[in-house]
């Protein structure tokens, strides 16, 4: 109970700093949905019963340069696994901002790419409205060949818009790279899913 009360104080917090629900589901690594049960129950609502998710902090490999640059290469170590298989190139690293940039710049360090970073955002705060682009201070992605890096992925749906995205502007997913996989996917939209850690629940 203890680490709800936390998690309901960091949410109201991050709410009062002007976050919606969509950005304290990424900083917290927890589903939108959840973000909504933690809000509701701290106004002391009738609440329905808690969903089923498993909240990520890995805050204690972030706070240290060292600790990310061994995480980057045992991730970039995971991905050459795909390169190998499939005899593909990869000649970018794609961060998925805010989190994913650190490993991404760490990965594509290792690996001698170029790197991007993908922007998830919503117009007018629309959660319904997923949307984002790619940063115009980063390497172009058009006929790349690209691996896909975040933290963690909660449902997918940001993975798989980054995917779609890439795809229409001429790129190549080739692999995706994580620290937590909460969906125990091996694939999201037919590009393979490299996770230190893989959740898979047990009913």
């Amino acid at each position: 109970m203890k680490n709800i009360e936390k998690l309901i104080q960091k949410a109201l917090e991050l709410q009062a700093n002007g976050l919606v629900t969509r950005q304290i589901a990424d900083e917290l690594n927890v589903s939108r949905e959840t973000v909504t049960w933690l809000l509701t129950r701290a106004k002391k609502e009738e609440v329905s019963p808690a969903p089923k998710d498993i909240s990520v902090n890995w805050s204690s490999i972030g706070k240290s340069a060292y600790r990310m640059s061994h995480i980057g290469i045992a991730m970039c170590d995971m991905v050459l696994d795909t390169v190998e298989e499939t005899g593909s190139d990869i000649d970018m690293v794609v961060g998925i901002g805010l989190s994913g940039v650190p490993l991404a710049t760490l990965m594509a360090e290792e690996l001698n790419t170029e790197i991007s970073v993908y922007h998830a955002y919503n117009e007018q705060s629309d959660e319904s409205k997923s949307k984002g682009s790619f940063s115009r201070n980063f390497a172009g992605i058009k006929g790349k060949k690209c691996v896909i890096v975040d933290d963690v992925i909660t449902t997918g749906t940001t993975m798989n818009d980054v995917v779609t995205h890439l795809r229409s502007s001429g790129a190549k997913p080739v692999a995706i790279a994580v620290l937590v996989d909460k969906t125990g996917s091996e694939s999201l939209s037919e590009v393979p899913v490299h996770a230190l850690v893989r959740i898979v629940r047990v009913d």
